[in-house]
């Protein structure tokens, strides 16, 4: 078992870290390496809401389904059915399961739930599908509808049975989890995960080692590629978006790489409200989880529409800024080593 310091873990490292998590609204962090805890900080097993995190939860488990035949990501809304109580425009029907992956179906819809990019939505019928990135809630909630319809499963049993079962994970409780949302606003609720920090980042090593826990294959590898090559870059989203500091793909967000950041190619991040994030770095091994834990009758309150204030968060810079520590000791011990 390596050390701390081998990984370039040092006092001084440690309290600029302490002191960055000090200054945050962070309840919890990890920091992971070869499988093992690097670092952590505040109570890892406090299990709590994970916001749009959740996203990205559910496209790891539609790895399984897609190989096996269940889910054709090109089969439309009009195909699966999927309407709301005014109608959706035909052009809107034509939407593709893997445009919505990307949220780009170009429906605008009111969604079930908070969390959409609400500034500078399109009319109605004016984008065609797959072409127009607009983050947008409605889109993730079908998503989780459509892999429940074609799979016979809910989201939160396929969790259970794939992951936190194969994974042995500590903190999780089915009956935890929950379906939330508007009323009236939508057929289609959001699949909330109420998880623990180091169960998180079990998910996170799951993605870093190709779909593998253990000597178990819980996700197909080739989908973890697929899920996470860019496709829709940072630069080209919408004014609206472009203060994104990541790209998109099927429900991660991909880190911008450059020449000068090799580390981080094949990197993604799930992220969700108020500070949820599980950063995967294959490249060093690496997989860093932040949690802003938040009480469950807030979480209940704010997808109900009860509670619209916003609290003190932890941003994606944020929690970079922060594993960036952990990245630059890394690199710097092993440069020393070449």
């Amino acid at each position: 078992m390596s050390k701390p310091v081998d990984h370039g873990l040092s006092a001084d490292v440690r309290s600029t870290v302490d002191a960055a998590l000090e200054a945050l609204p962070t309840t919890s962090f990890m920091a992971v390496v070869g499988g093992q805890i690097l670092y952590s900080y505040g109570d890892i097993s406090e299990v709590s809401y994970l916001a749009s995190t959740r996203k990205s939860i559910l496209s790891m488990l539609m790895g399984k389904a897609v190989a096996d035949g269940k889910i054709d990501l090109d089969l439309t809304m009009a195909d699966l059915g999927i309407d709301e109580d005014h109608g959706l425009l035909p052009i809107e029907k034509t939407a593709r399961l893997r445009d919505l992956l990307i949220s780009s179906s170009g429906v605008y819809h009111r969604p079930g739930s908070p969390g959409s990019n609400t500034k500078n939505i399109p009319e109605r019928g004016s984008k065609k599908p797959g072409t127009y990135f607009h983050y947008n809630n409605w889109d993730f909630n079908v998503l989780g509808a459509a892999f429940e319809q074609l799979t016979g499963r809910s989201v939160f049993k396929a969790f259970e049975e794939d992951f936190a079962g194969p994974m042995e994970m500590q903190d999780f409780s089915p009956g935890r989890q929950r379906m939330m949302g508007y009323e009236g606003a939508s057929r289609y609720l959001a699949y909330h995960f109420f998880l623990s920090g180091r169960d998180m980042a079990r998910l996170g090593l799951a993605m870093v080692r190709q779909g593998r826990w253990g000597d178990k294959q819980v996700m197909p590898t080739g989908w973890v590629a697929e899920s996470t090559k860019i496709r829709v870059p940072a630069q080209s989203m919408n004014e609206s978006e472009k203060s994104r500091i990541a790209g998109y793909s099927y429900l991660w967000w991909i880190p911008i790489v450059t020449d000068e950041t090799p580390e981080w190619q094949g990197a993604c991040v799930a992220a969700g409200h108020f500070g949820q994030f599980i950063l995967c770095l294959p490249a060093l091994d690496m997989v860093f989880v932040n949690r802003r834990a938040i009480p469950d009758d807030l979480a209940i309150a704010r997808n109900d529409g009860s509670f619209k204030e916003e609290l003190p968060a932890v941003t994606m810079e944020n929690f970079l800024g922060v594993a960036d520590h952990f990245i630059r000791a890394k690199l710097a011990v092993e440069r020393s080593m070449a």
